[in-house]
């Protein structure tokens, strides 16, 4: 995969828009306005003009589940978490049907994704295929509900997913599982102790902030894609806003400096979009409260442009 090589691969996708309006995972108010924000920055539309069609299927809705209290007491808002995590792996599973599906999920906070990737795994199994997972986060989202100190459930999704300890009886038996080493995570520079040490040992390929500063982030990526490809495998794309450095991304509640500038942000896309390999995206922790007149909700569909297939020539001069 040199430069420009299989540029257009993707063809035309099904895209199908899903809100999903959670903010109990995170710790500030205000990622449950994330869909509408998506939709305002006409999401639907930068999407059709690429060629590819698009369905927006409304938002979900949590279920009703009643986990017992944890032993830890600092832990937020676990039965509706809980519940989005059933209603989401069931949301993402159906979405993910058909050759040419793209399910688009708007977020909300990333604990969305503890739904998404199972329900997606889940439809990969059943189609004989592997699915990785390519995560942009300044976070690796590795907590258990035993080690979590902040209580913040958007810290513990990529755990649930990939099977640690811990969940039996809390969050819903996962639809499906993710392994570890089909896990590659970019962007990375907020890791508490106990995640560190669950990690070290977990599989996952993990390439933090210095280590895209001195390799650079186009070899880090391509390896990775390579070995997705090798494989004939789905690949899911977990965006989150804090994955962005705060200075072109201010709408976030997690923000952490030193993030991927905007021409790595879209090098990723570009690069993803060579490929043709992406079968879901989840766009997350958008907090239209904290954003400036929108920069950051743009500024994400601008990058799932770029993921299906509008090229940097093609950007369009925008005043704010």
């Amino acid at each position: 995969m040199g430069q420009g090589q299989g540029q257009g691969m993707m063809k035309p996708k099904q895209c199908r828009l899903i809100g999903v309006p959670v903010q109990d995972g995170a710790g500030r108010r205000g990622c449950e306005m994330g869909p509408s924000a998506f939709r305002t920055a006409d999401i639907a539309s930068a999407i059709a003009g690429l060629g590819h069609g698009v369905t927006d299927l409304g938002n979900v809705a949590p279920v009703a589940l009643r986990p017992p209290a944890h032993g830890n007491a600092t832990l937020k808002f676990l039965p509706e978490v809980a519940g989005w995590t059933a209603a989401l792996a069931a949301a993402a599973y159906e979405a993910s049907a058909g050759p040419d599906a793209l399910p688009v999920f708007m977020g909300g906070d990333h604990s969305l994704a503890a739904g998404t990737l199972t329900g997606l795994a889940r439809r990969a199994e059943e189609s004989g295929r592997e699915l990785f997972v390519l995560w942009l986060d300044a976070h690796p989202d590795f907590h258990t509900l035993d080690s979590s100190e902040s209580g913040n459930l958007h810290g513990v999704p990529m755990a649930y997913a990939t099977g640690r300890g811990g969940f039996d009886g809390y969050f819903p038996p996962a639809a499906g599982r993710i392994k570890p080493e089909n896990v590659c995570m970019m962007g990375i520079r907020s890791v508490d102790p106990a995640e560190r040490l669950a990690l070290e040992s977990s599989g996952i390929a993990i390439h933090d902030m210095r280590t895209i500063d001195e390799y650079g982030i186009a070899p880090l990526l391509r390896g990775f894609l390579r070995k997705v490809q090798d494989a004939q495998g789905l690949l899911h794309v977990s965006l989150d806003v804090d994955f962005l450095d705060p200075g072109i991304a201010p709408g976030v509640g997690t923000t952490v400096p030193g993030g991927a500038t905007f021409r790595e942000a879209h090098l990723v896309m570009e690069m993803l979009h060579d490929t043709g390999l992406v079968s879901s995206v989840d766009l997350v922790e958008l907090n239209p409260f904290l954003d400036e007149r929108g920069r950051t909700a743009i500024l994400m569909v601008d990058l799932l442009a770029s993921l299906l297939g509008r090229r940097v020539l093609d950007y369009p001069t925008r005043s704010f």
